[in-house]
């Protein structure tokens, strides 16, 4: 049998009317994304990844087109739908953390949980059992301003699993980090892949987006090309030599 996307996306159109300008941020898009993939989304300032990350991370809605996410037909849902879906099917790591300063490790990460309806004791239990995952069993109570910028975005990547979510997306995930901090975090992707989890990784750097398994480059709001990273395995070897 034929194996069934995770994320369709047709004809995706996305317009914005600035004023008297309008601004085609993705003019046709169609993108077709399976379960366990590991997918790098790349392309210059303008090229529309960031536009397109918001379509598929439920953060805004296309002007046309079709938008398919576990079966579920999301483009012209309302905004409270949204959300829902945001919270039940997407994990987010941002190149900020966004994390509450004065809440503790487990509370940033058990967050999600709240929202979801899950009750105080089993938020605790999974906030826990996935800081442990990522190791940092040792920094629970810990708060943001205590940690290193590498143990904050493990954090952001704990909250990003707590809700078993289909897919983790990435936004520019070392972004704020030294090239060793990087390689670790990168090497904590590929580790939660090999679990089982969907990635979409969006950057603009060309040695993150070679951690991912295929690699689609957008520009000027259209798909340029859609290919597999045939180098993977080589890269694979060569990073794993530098931790």
């Amino acid at each position: 049998m034929p194996l069934e996307a995770l994320i369709k996306i047709n004809q995706l159109k996305k317009t914005y009317v600035i004023g008297e300008e309008t601004i085609d941020a993705l003019k046709d898009v169609s993108l077709s994304i399976f379960k366990n993939e590991y997918v790098a989304l790349m392309g210059p300032s303008g090229s529309g990844k960031s536009t397109l990350m918001n379509m598929l991370g439920c953060l805004d809605s296309p002007s046309d087109g079709e938008y398919i996410l576990n079966n579920l037909s999301v483009a012209k849902m309302s905004d409270n739908d949204l959300a829902q879906v945001r919270n039940k099917q997407i994990g987010f790591v941002f190149q900020t953390f966004n994390l509450l300063p004065r809440a503790s490790t487990l509370e940033n990460v058990a967050l999600p949980l709240i929202y979801a309806g899950f009750s105080k004791i089993d938020r605790e239990a999974r906030a826990k059992e996935v800081l442990e995952s990522v190791g940092l069993g040792n920094r629970m109570n810990h708060k943001p301003n205590e940690l290193s910028g590498g143990q904050r975005q493990r954090v952001a990547i704990a909250r990003a699993l707590v809700n078993n979510p289909a897919i983790i997306l990435a936004d520019e995930p070392t972004g704020n980090l030294d090239s060793k901090t990087s390689v670790e975090i990168m090497g904590l992707f590929e580790e939660i892949h090999k679990k089982g989890n969907t990635i979409i990784l969006v950057t603009h750097e060309e040695d993150i987006a070679l951690h991912a398994h295929r690699i689609v480059r957008l520009k000027d709001g259209l798909v340029e090309s859609d290919q597999p990273n045939t180098n993977i395995t080589t890269y694979q070897s060569r990073v794993s030599s530098m931790r």
